[in-house]
């Protein structure tokens, strides 16, 4: 899948988004990258996707931060070698996932919205 299908997919989540959770998301960025950082992945596991930030629930006085982020990393995707539809729902449940700890959404509630 080339970088600008991947993105459209990616693009595609967030569009479908309910009202409820599009009205909570507060100062995010989406951002897909090839690949994880030593950083983000320090035992080199093939991560799909990271949140970087502090999430709804736990923002106390809150301003002036950057933006929060959630990355999604292409090559990770594609190692799994995945067949075009099974690779877009996995990209979905990445999205959704990394979505949820930005909400603050423990994987109980994940599990009950098919985000899991």
């Amino acid at each position: 899948m080339h970088r600008h299908e991947f993105e459209d997919v990616v693009d595609r989540v967030l569009e479908d988004l309910p009202e409820w959770v599009l009205d909570k998301i507060d100062n995010l960025h989406v951002v897909v990258e090839e690949h994880p950082t030593s950083e983000q992945d320090p035992d080199d596991t093939g991560l799909l996707g990271i949140y970087e930030g502090v999430s709804l629930d736990e923002r106390g006085d809150y301003w002036g931060a950057l933006p929060d982020r959630i990355v999604i990393f292409r090559q990770s995707h594609l190692a799994l070698g995945m067949s075009p539809d099974d690779l877009a729902s996995e990209i979905r449940r990445t999205v959704l996932h990394e979505l949820g700890h930005h909400l603050g959404l423990g994987d109980e509630r994940l599990a009950e919205l098919g985000w899991d």
